[in-house]
């Protein structure tokens, strides 16, 4: 049986030196909505009627992880994929609102970036149609 929540709610914790930092980040390059910003904890979404959403917590012991990974350091633990439309001015706005692009870009059609906690997140635009 597959497991479901009674709120049918999906979200995704990032961990960070502090939550609400790393949540203003978000927000400002998703556009969401900041609904929950508390000592240690913060949540966006993209709406209230949205059943996902990401969360920030923080960690007082947290290590930015390392991309792409080297032995004996923190490696990341997951990254985000965020469609875009244009990937030169998405980068851009990424890079105006506090992103890092990485030294190494794997893809031509992908653009690694970190996020002020060093979280990896990749921008993409999908040509498939």
């Amino acid at each position: 049986m597959p497991l479901r929540t009674t709120k049918h709610w999906f979200g995704v914790v990032l961990d960070a030196p502090d939550a609400s930092a790393l949540a203003h980040f978000y927000e400002r390059l998703l556009g969401w909505t900041l609904y929950k910003d508390t000592p240690g904890w913060a949540t966006l979404a993209p709406s209230e009627t949205h059943g996902y959403n990401l969360s920030f917590q923080t960690e007082p012991n947290y290590v930015r992880p390392v991309w792409p990974s080297e032995p004996g350091k923190p490696i990341m633990m997951l990254h985000l994929d965020l469609e875009v439309d244009d990937l030169d001015a998405a980068v851009a706005y990424a890079v105006e609102v506090g992103a890092e692009l990485a030294e190494l870009q794997p893809q031509q059609d992908v653009r690694v970036l970190l996020d002020p906690a060093g979280h990896p997140f990749c921008l993409y635009v999908d040509d498939s149609d």
